[in-house]
């Protein structure tokens, strides 16, 4: 059972997961329904539509009803990780088919695909993202089967025109999937710039709390090819558990409020550290000096999200051991959870990174700014 909130702002919507209302017992909260395997009727047909859990099942549903509403999609899927919504993506295109991506991009999908690329299974040509993107350039016509961007790009925060790229890919006769991990639906809703795929690494911030394991792809449209990578899903069993979802319904109740609140702090310390005497760069969107700014300005609506890297004078060494002498920041991998973290991206990413070795990646958490900014500021003190 459902309120009607169709007419209110997706952040009502999220908030009242929208509008459940549990059948039988009246609960305001979803349900966590924990079965694998479901009843047929008489006819052996499922007039309930759920069979088995490596297809369906009642939790994870209600969440991709959540997930689509979020992103104006007509279709979501949720996967056990944001590695294995990124790699169904991929594993349905046909063998040798050729694909697009950028050179800066989450470090873990590049070295995948780099080794999709080696083994023959795909043909791999990578982009420089920003605003003077060369996209078209890497197109191959005839052959270019998916044009994959993430934006911002993760970790020197590169702004992809999703439009732009829509086009691209469109008039080639490609697919444009977006990596919105970072934007999250809250800022971008790239279905809406004409992308025909959406990604999430939904234990970032669709989740919140650093403490489940999710991914989830959103489609424009549910076609053959949504259909095949639905396909792939159930046969490799990369599917989302009934307790990881149920978890994550929880987390995206709560997303608008902390995305905002990321992203106010996050625009604060970008302009302060910007100043700092031991700080070569700041890497941020929201910085009327960085070259995406004016592409993030008509893209992402609300604040240019809580993450940014910094360049520390210095070299290597200084930026680690910024790090080291941080206090609140906490030095873990991942990002978009409640507490704030910091990575030398170059150490964790090792050889062939792309990644400077000056850079410290910051994912801003949910902590009193002030707190943060003077971690920070008695942190590059020490250079």
């Amino acid at each position: 059972m459902t309120h009607d909130l169709s007419n209110l702002h997706p952040a009502t919507r999220a908030a009242q997961a929208l509008g459940h209302i549990d059948r039988e017992t009246g609960a305001i909260i979803p349900p966590l329904h924990a079965a694998t395997t479901f009843e047929r009727d008489p006819d052996l047909s499922y007039s309930r539509g759920i069979s088995y859990s490596r297809n369906d099942g009642p939790t994870q549903s209600l969440l991709e009803k959540m997930l689509a509403d979020l992103e104006g999609a007509t279709a979501s899927m949720t996967f056990a990780s944001g590695m294995a919504a990124t790699s169904n993506v991929f594993l349905a295109l046909p063998v040798g088919a050729h694909v697009v991506v950028p050179q800066v991009m989450y470090w873990g999908v590049r070295k995948w695909l780099l080794e999709q690329h080696n083994a023959g299974r795909l043909s791999v040509d990578f982009f420089e993202p920003g605003p003077t993107s060369n996209i078209g350039a890497r197109i191959k016509p005839g052959a270019t089967r998916l044009v994959w961007i993430e934006t911002p790009s993760n970790p020197t925060w590169d702004v992809t025109d999703i439009a732009a790229a829509a086009k691209i890919a469109h008039d080639a006769g490609a697919r444009l999937a977006v990596d919105s991990t970072v934007a999250t639906p809250v800022l971008t809703r790239p279905l809406a710039h004409g992308a025909d795929i959406v990604m999430h690494s939904a234990t970032k911030y669709l989740n919140g709390h650093s403490d489940v394991l999710a991914g989830c792809l959103m489609a424009a449209k549910a076609d053959e090819f949504w259909m095949q990578i639905r396909s792939v899903r159930t046969q490799l069993g990369g599917v989302l558990g009934p307790f990881e979802a149920w978890l994550l319904l929880r987390g995206v109740r709560t997303l608008f409020v902390r995305v905002r609140q990321a992203s106010a702090s996050a625009q604060a310390i970008a302009a302060r550290l910007s100043k700092h005497r031991n700080v070569a760069a700041v890497l941020y969107p929201g910085l009327p000096g960085h070259p995406g700014h004016d592409i993030a300005k008509r893209q992402m609506q609300g604040g240019f999200g809580g993450m940014l890297s910094l360049r520390v004078k210095g070299g290597e060494a200084a930026a680690v051991g910024v790090a080291a002498r941080l206090k609140v920041f906490v030095r873990a991998t991942s990002l978009g959870g409640p507490e704030s973290l910091v990575e030398h991206r170059a150490s964790i990413e090792g050889a062939g990174s792309p990644c400077p070795p000056d850079l410290l990646r910051l994912s801003i958490g949910l902590e009193d700014v002030g707190d943060l900014i003077g971690d920070l500021e008695q942190a590059l003190d020490g250079v």
